[in-house]
């Protein structure tokens, strides 16, 4: 029972180690998506999810070391999760950095028009971008106004307005409809 306990509690590295492990892999990660850009975020295909879920075993070893105990574990994690909470608390009050970590949106449709450009730039394809449209509701990029790939990944659709002769054409039909309904009733008294 003693060996039990003692390769669930006791840490092949010094705790110091534990520490400083996941700390440096935190930033790398940060630095990389970063260089990476908002696409490995949007995961727009099955290679974006691929490369996020074998990221994350790649770097397992490096914030734990050669230890596989319980309490080493727990101590990358927490270290993970306090660097997290003390950035994300930093970042918020300095504006300035958070636009350097984060990026800034690109517009991807702007006045509904496909900026090729910017989808280039990011490696979006059209087709990846009517299916994120498809995921929001829209049935086609035609009736989509603007588009902007947010720092963090997701992309935001504005549907375009419509014409006012189409807004007037609806509102006739709403009071023939009304209009139907009375002469329907009344005629029923």
């Amino acid at each position: 029972m003693d060996t039990f306990w003692r390769d669930l509690l006791h840490s092949d590295v010094s705790i110091l180690e534990k520490i400083v492990r996941p700390i440096l892999v935190y930033f790398f990660l940060i630095f990389g998506f970063r260089l990476a850009g908002k696409r490995e975020l949007a995961q727009l295909n099955a290679f974006d999810l691929v490369v996020l879920l074998t990221i994350s075993n790649t770097v397992q070893n490096a914030i734990i070391g050669n230890d596989n105990s319980v309490l080493g574990g727990l101590i990358g994690a927490a270290t993970l999760l306090l660097v997290n909470y003390i950035v994300v608390r930093f970042v918020y009050f300095h504006e300035s950095l958070d636009r350097m970590i984060e990026g800034s949106p690109d517009t991807l449709i702007e006045n509904g028009r496909i900026r090729e450009d910017r989808l280039k730039k990011e490696l979006i394809t059209r087709s990846e971008l009517e299916e994120a449209a498809h995921k929001q509701g829209f049935a086609s990029l035609e009736l989509i106004d603007c588009a902007i790939l947010e720092p963090g990944g997701s992309i935001s659709f504005m549907a375009k307005q419509p014409q006012p002769e189409e807004t007037r054409y609806q509102e006739i039909l709403k009071r023939l409809d009304a209009l139907s309904t009375d002469i329907a009733r009344l005629r029923s008294t």
